[in-house]
């Protein structure tokens, strides 16, 4: 099954208040100059540098591409800014408010999303529960309103249930919602991810490899889907080996290569930078 294309403005709002189109998914980074400044961002381990004095800035409303070969520290510096793991060293200021150190939960309620490189979803339940468990980040009732079934829990429940809908209509998995989330292709189950992080409302979303698994019509109504969650106000850092969808819907692209910077700047800037080349082992990085 491939991607339903989304339209311009789906990310207005879902469920009820995505037909009545009055509010807003994720709020958009007003006032804030960059919505996420990394500086000296360094992790060491046994010795080694995964990641060495990085530091680089994204604006809001972009997509930000992070690319490097196997072992460039792509996905470790992911998990320095989700809390995964603590830096030995820099700051990363996400709105104004510096992250590290910080629990990923109380990241996550800062307003920052990602998916993983392996799939991690719950196999045993439905599509359609594993945007719910996203979704209820979002929720207030507590765990005795919810066992009580007090009206505030039910209105909740029912207002996830829709919602939920919403966000696998984005991603083309509406009909999926009631099958179990471990029955579907590799590729869909990507997918999934994706609707669950933007079911928790974030405003930075941080995604590791979505095109994984995907065919080349999937990648590229993906990447159609993307700028539309960017559009909906949505900022996107998007690590990724398909160089044809990095070059085609990234406004930036920063390049690691052995935990280091090697180069930024725009797609055709990095893709005839000679230092990127040579970290491709000499392969010219073409769309």
């Amino acid at each position: 099954m491939g991607l339903k294309e989304v339209p311009r403005g789906a990310l207005t709002g879902v469920g009820k208040q995505r037909r009545e189109g009055k509010v807003p998914l994720a709020g958009k980074a007003g006032g804030v100059e960059d919505i996420l400044v990394v500086e000296g961002l360094t992790k060491t381990f046994g010795g080694l540098a995964a990641v060495k004095e990085v530091s680089f800035r994204v604006r809001p409303n972009v997509i930000k591409a992070i690319i490097g070969p196997n072992g460039a520290g792509k996905t470790t510096l992911y998990d320095l800014l989700t809390g995964l793991y603590r830096a030995d060293g820099g700051r990363a200021i996400f709105e104004g408010k510096d992250i590290l150190g910080l629990q990923p939960h109380r990241i996550a309620a800062l307003g920052i999303a990602r998916t993983f490189q392996t799939v991690r979803i719950f196999p045993e339940m439905t599509v359609r529960e594993n945007v719910m468990v996203g979704l209820h980040h979002r929720t207030r009732a507590g765990m005795f309103a919810s066992a009580l079934r007090l009206p505030r829990a039910r209105r909740e429940e029912a207002w996830m249930w829709e919602e939920s809908l919403a966000y696998l209509d984005m991603v083309g998995l509406e009909m999926q919602a009631e099958n179990l989330a471990g029955s579907l292709p590799f590729g869909q189950q990507r997918l999934l991810e994706v609707a669950r992080a933007l079911a928790t409302g974030p405003r930075l979303l941080l995604l590791d490899e979505p095109a994984a698994g995907l065919n080349d019509y999937e990648t590229r109504e993906l990447g159609e889907i993307i700028k539309r969650i960017r559009d909906g106000g949505v900022t996107v850092l998007l690590v990724e080996h398909d160089m044809a969808l990095v070059m085609s819907i990234s406004e930036e692209v920063l390049v690691l290569d052995h935990g280091e910077v090697i180069s930024e700047g725009t797609p055709e800037e990095v893709r005839n930078d000679p230092r990127v080349i040579e970290a491709y082992l000499g392969t010219e990085i073409s769309a």
